[in-house]
This record gives C-alpha cells, sequence and structure tokens, in this order.
C-alpha cells in the first residue's frame, strides 16, 4: 500500500498500519537521527520516542501522502531535545514541512479519539513503568532521563529500561484496548484544569488544609524519590509558607489519567524576593479513588545546581526532590 492509504488507516486507529509506516520509514528517521547525535543510545531512544509521538498525533495529520517528511520532523525535533538537554550545539535542520492552517471536524475526532485510546493503554500499565511514561511524554519540563529519574528516586539507567518496558507494554495494550469504548480525555483533562486552578485558590484563601481533608486521601503522603516525607501536616505547612513568602502559582499544563495526574505550575514569586522559589513546579500526584494518594513535588529548575542562586539552596522545602 502507498503511504495514504495508510496513513488514514492509522488515524482510523488501526496500529497495523501505523507499524508499517514506522518500518517503511526507519531507515530515514535513523539517518537523520544519525546526521544530528551521531552513534550512540541517544539514537535509539529518539526513535522510541518519535514512535510514540506519532502515535498520538498523527490524527492531525492532514497531507497523508506526506508521512515521511512528518517523521522525520519528529524525529529532528527528538534530536533537538537531546542537544539542549546536553548543552551541545545544535546543527541547522532542514525545513519542516508546513503545518496546515486550522481543523476540520472530521480530524478534530480522529484525534480526540486516538488520544483517548492513548490514554486507556497507558493505564494498563504497572504504577513503575506508568510513571516514566506519562513524564516523558505528556509533561512539559519533567521530560529528561535525569529529572525522570530524580522523579522516581531511581538511577537513570533504570529509567531507559522502564521506559523501553513501558513502550513495549503499551503497544501490547493499545492493540487489546483498540475495540472497547474509551473514557473521553478531554473533559477529564478540563475537570484536572478546574480542580487545579479550585485548589490554588482554596490554598490563597487560607482552606488548602481543609481541602486536603475534604478531596485528598486521608492517608495522602509526600514522596521525595523513593522515600516518604510526610502527610497532609508537611504539604500544608509548605503551601502556608511560600503563601505567607508571597509565592503565587500558575497552573500551564496538564496530564490528567485516572490513576496519575500532573499538574505543571509557573511560580510567581513576590517583586521584593524575586529568587524565593525556582521558577517552575511540577505536581506529580498519584490517584487512588479519585482521591490523590502521593504527592510529588519537582522544581525543574533545580536540576542543573550550578544555575541555582546560592540563597535557595538553604529553603528546606524546595529540596524535596
Amino acid at each position: 500500500m502507498e503511504d495514504a492509504p495508510l496513513t488514514r488507516a492509522a488515524q482510523a486507529g488501526d496500529a497495523a498500519a501505523l507499524g508499517l509506516l514506522l518500518e517503511r520509514h526507519r531507515a530515514g528517521m535513523r539517518a537523520v537521527a544519525l546526521s544530528i547525535l551521531g552513534p550512540g543510545p541517544d539514537v535509539d531512544d529518539v526513535l522510541q520516542d518519535a514512535a510514540l509521538t506519532a502515535l498520538r498525533r498523527i490524527g492531525g495529520v492532514r497531507d497523508p501522502g506526506a508521512i515521511g517528511p512528518w517523521l522525520r520532523m519528529i524525529v529532528r525535533n527528538g534530536c533537538r531535545d537531546v542537544l539542549r538537554a546536553s548543552q551541545r550545539v545544535e546543527p541547522v535542520a532542514e525545513p519542516a514541512p508546513h503545518a496546515p492552517v486550522g481543523d476540520d471536524p472530521a480530524a478534530v475526532l480522529e484525534r480526540h479519539a486516538m488520544r483517548d485510546w492513548v490514554w486507556a493503554a497507558v493505564e494498563e500499565l504497572s504504577p513503575a513503568l506508568r510513571l516514566p511514561l506519562v513524564l516523558r511524554h505528556f509533561t512539559e519540563g519533567v521530560t529528561g532521563y535525569d529529572r525522570i529519574a530524580q522523579v522516581c528516586g531511581v538511577p537513570v539507567g533504570t529509567v531507559r529500561s522502564r521506559l523501553n518496558q513501558a513502550r513495549a507494554k503499551l503497544a501490547e495494550a493499545l492493540d487489546a484496548t483498540a475495540a472497547t469504548t474509551h473514557s473521553d480525555t478531554r473533559l477529564r483533562t478540563e475537570a484536572s484544569w478546574e480542580e487545579a486552578r479550585h485548589t490554588l485558590s482554596a490554598a490563597e484563601a487560607g482552606e488548602f488544609g481543609k481541602l486536603l481533608k475534604e478531596c485528598w486521601s486521608t492517608d495522602v503522603t509526600l514522596m521525595s524519590g523513593a522515600t516518604r516525607m510526610g502527610g497532609a501536616a508537611i504539604l500544608e505547612r509548605v503551601m502556608n509558607g511560600d503563601l505567607a513568602a508571597g509565592v503565587r502559582q500558575r497552573p500551564i499544563n496538564v496530564a490528567a489519567g485516572h490513576s496519575l495526574t500532573v499538574w505543571e505550575m509557573d511560580i510567581l514569586n513576590p517583586a521584593d524576593n524575586p529568587a524565593h522559589c525556582p521558577p517552575s513546579v511540577a505536581w506529580i500526584m498519584t490517584l487512588r479513588g479519585g482521591r490523590v494518594a502521593q504527592l510529588r513535588l519537582f522544581h525543574p529548575a533545580r536540576l542543573r545546581r550550578t544555575a541555582v542562586p546560592p540563597e535557595l539552596r538553604e529553603v528546606w522545602p524546595h529540596e524535596l526532590v
């Protein structure tokens, strides 16, 4: 089959068609990665990430016949992320195909259906595999292997291994859930956005402790990697301490699953103390029965310690992860 009918089949939810497309263009995708990164394990990681990105976004492809350039563009963007993370000089990339402007209703429906299918498969993974996969592919600021390792409290090599296992299991889960009914991810995400805003508003009104008791698990745990730091009392103390110092948070990204949700926040420091907190934070929440059972607070800007003002290193709440 030509690329165009295979692409349309993949957009309709045919995982085998997407597999054929990826196999057909694998050599070209690998050539792009090698030309930018050179030989090494990063090449395989980028190709694996590209395959999952293609699965999530193929519903938005408007020119099915141009699937090859689209896949190579995904690889090229993945290589750029690797280069930025390693602070290497990025080579000049060839121009990417122009993205079409606007969406027709059919394309929107296809994209939403594919997203619901992916999330349904993600929920089939074990918690140990689900967490790194969601951080890698559904967040904005916790995608790097070293950052995921900090959140999970495991070595970087373990993160790579778990991601490889997660991708393999995800492929099996996608096949197993292809014919099932999937919940509406859009509605769940919108509800999570509203919950994030409500949580921050309640905290600013002095009711964070009340919200914890009413809406979160009674045995909620604050985690640092694999270490338990405390329960609701420490969460309330950290939040109220930041608010008293004039710190505010603003949601910028939400990844909402049934068992794992991530809120990414911009942090707004007071004008008289602009270095009080790092500029962003991710609330990584494990859910049980719809309530938060575990919370990990991760500050992406804390990862490279040489870039952190010395005075911040003495502020214990932000040393949690």
